[in-house]
C-alpha cells in the first residue's frame, strides 16, 4: 500500500467526487422514475399503455442496480491498482526490459484485470439482463467469438498506437507532445475510415437494403439529396439483439447510413425513410466533421499538458514510483484525467443534443412532415423499452439525445408552428 501526501488525498478526493457524483446521478434518475413514472406521458397514450410503461420501468430500474454494481466493482478495482503499490513493483520488474515493450505489457496489466473482471458483468448483462426481457438474441459462442475479436483488435491497434507514443516521447525530443497529437489525429481519422469497411464488418454482416418497395423509396430520397445509395446498408443485428436503431459513420466513400434488420422489420417503409432523413441531417450539416473538429483542439490541448505532467516528479512519487519511466508517466497522467471525464460530460452531451435536434428539423425539412419520425421514435421508445421521463440532471450529463418525450413534442410543435 503506497503512502498518502498532499498530492494524492487531492486527486483522490476528485476522484470520489466524480465516481459519487455518477452514483448519486444514477439513484435520482431511479427515484425520479419512482415518483413520476406511474403515468404515461401524454404524446405516448395510444401507443403504450400502463403494463407497457411498467415493464419499461422495471427494465430501467434493473439497468441502473446493474450499473451501480459495475461502477462501483470497477472503481474498487482500480483504487486497488493504483494504490496497493503493485504498479511501482511491476515498473520496477520491468526496468531491464526494452522500452517499448516494457511499456506495452506495463499498460496490459491493468487492460487485462479490467477485462477479466467486466466478463462476468457482460455475460450477465446479455444473458440474464437482456434475456429477461426477450432483447438477447445472441449465443454463448457468438458471444465469446465477439470477445476474443474484440480483445484481439485492441489489443493490435491499441499495441500500435502506444509503441507510436513511447517511441516519440523517447526519441521527438521536447516537441513529442506535438508529433503524437499528430499521430493520433491520424489514427483517429483512419480509425472513421476503416470502422465501417473493415472492423464492423467482423462482427456484422452488411447489405444493401433488399425490400424494393423500401430501397425506391430510399432511392427517391437519396437523388433528392445528391447521395449515393451505395452507401445505405441493413445491419444483421437481430442476430445479437431486438433492439432497434440506425446510425451514420464514415468519410468521404467511406460514408455508410446503417439501418437495423429489426428495424426494418417493425416499422413501415415511411418510417424508415424519415429515420434515414435524420441520419442524412448528421450528414448534410456536418456532423461529424464538427465533431473531428473539437476532437483536434481538444486534444491539442491534452497532449500539451501531458508533456508538462510527465516531468513532474511529485506525480510519481505520489503512486509510489522511484523511478519516471515514460510508461508509467503517461499511465498516470491518464489515471489523473479520469475524473475529469465526469465533469466535461454535460458539455459533450450538450453538443452531441444540438446535433439530433439540427437532425430532426432537417428530416421535416425533408419529409415535409413530422408524423413518420414521430410514428418511428414512438414504436422506437416501445421496442427498447426506453425511459420515457429521465431526471434532467441525469439526461444533462448522460443523454447524447434530448429524451424522447422532448423530441417528440419538439418536432409536433414545429409541425403545428409551421401548418
Amino acid at each position: 500500500m503506497i503512502s498518502l501526501n498532499l498530492f494524492l488525498i487531492v486527486y483522490l478526493c476528485v476522484y470520489l467526487v466524480s465516481s459519487g457524483g455518477n452514483l448519486f446521478i444514477e439513484k435520482i434518475n431511479a427515484n425520479h422514475l419512482k415518483k413520476s413514472g406511474g403515468k404515461v406521458p401524454e404524446v405516448f397514450r395510444g401507443t403504450i399503455d400502463e403494463e407497457e410503461l411498467k415493464k419499461i420501468n422495471q427494465y430501467t430500474f434493473d439497468n441502473t442496480n446493474f450499473s451501480l454494481v459495475q461502477t462501483i466493482t470497477g472503481e474498487i478495482v482500480f483504487l486497488a491498482i493504483i494504490l496497493s503499490g503493485v504498479l511501482p513493483w511491476f515498473a520496477m520488474t520491468l526496468s531491464s526490459f526494452n522500452f517499448v515493450v516494457a511499456g506495452l505489457v506495463f499498460f496490459a496489466l491493468p487492460a487485462v484485470v479490467s477485462a477479466v473482471i467486466g466478463l462476468p458483468f457482460s455475460y450477465y448483462h446479455n444473458f440474464v439482463l437482456e434475456e429477461k426481457y426477450g432483447f438477447n438474441t445472441t449465443t454463448f459462442k457468438t458471444w465469446t467469438f465477439d470477445l476474443v475479436k474484440g480483445v484481439l483488435i485492441s489489443a493490435i491497434l491499441g499495441g500500435i498506437l502506444l509503441s507510436a507514443l513511447f517511441l516519440m516521447v523517447r526519441y521527438a525530443g521536447n516537441t513529442w507532445w506535438l508529433w503524437t497529437w499528430a499521430i493520433f489525429l491520424g489514427f483517429q481519422l483512419l480509425m472513421t475510415v476503416l470502422y465501417p469497411t473493415v472492423i464492423a464488418p467482423l462482427f456484422n454482416k452488411f447489405t444493401p437494403i433488399n425490400d424494393p418497395d423500401l430501397k425506391k423509396d430510399i432511392e427517391e430520397l437519396a437523388e433528392k439529396e445528391g447521395l449515393s445509395i451505395k452507401g445505405i446498408y441493413q445491419m444483421d443485428a437481430s442476430k445479437r439483439s431486438r433492439h432497434t436503431n440506425a446510425y451514420f459513420s464514415g468519410l468521404g466513400k467511406t460514408k455508410r447510413i446503417v439501418l437495423f434488420d429489426s428495424l426494418i422489420e417493425a416499422h413501415h417503409a415511411d418510417e424508415i425513410v424519415a429515420v434515414l432523413a435524420h441520419e442524412i441531417g448528421h450528414l448534410k450539416k456536418n456532423h461529424i466533421k464538427k465533431q473531428m473538429a473539437i476532437m483536434t483542439v481538444a486534444s491539442f490541448f491534452i497532449f500539451y499538458l501531458a508533456s508538462k505532467m510527465i516531468l513532474w516528479e511529485t506525480m510519481y512519487q505520489s503512486f509510489g514510483f522511484s523511478m519516471m519511466p515514460v510508461y508509467a508517466g503517461l499511465f498516470l497522467v491518464g489515471v489523473l484525467w479520469q475524473p475529469a471525464g465526469f465533469f466535461l460530460s454535460p458539455m459533450a452531451m450538450s453538443i452531441s443534443r444540438r446535433f439530433e435536434r439540427e437532425a430532426d428539423l432537417y428530416c421535416l425539412g425533408i419529409t415535409k412532415s413530422a408524423e413518420p419520425l414521430v410514428r418511428a421514435l414512438k414504436k422506437m421508445a416501445k421496442e427498447n423499452l426506453s425511459n420515457l421521463m429521465p431526471h434532467p440532471l441525469y439526461v444533462w450529463f448522460n443523454y447524447s439525445h434530448p429524451p424522447l418525450t422532448e423530441r417528440i413534442k419538439r418536432l409536433e410543435e414545429y409541425e403545428t408552428s409551421r401548418s
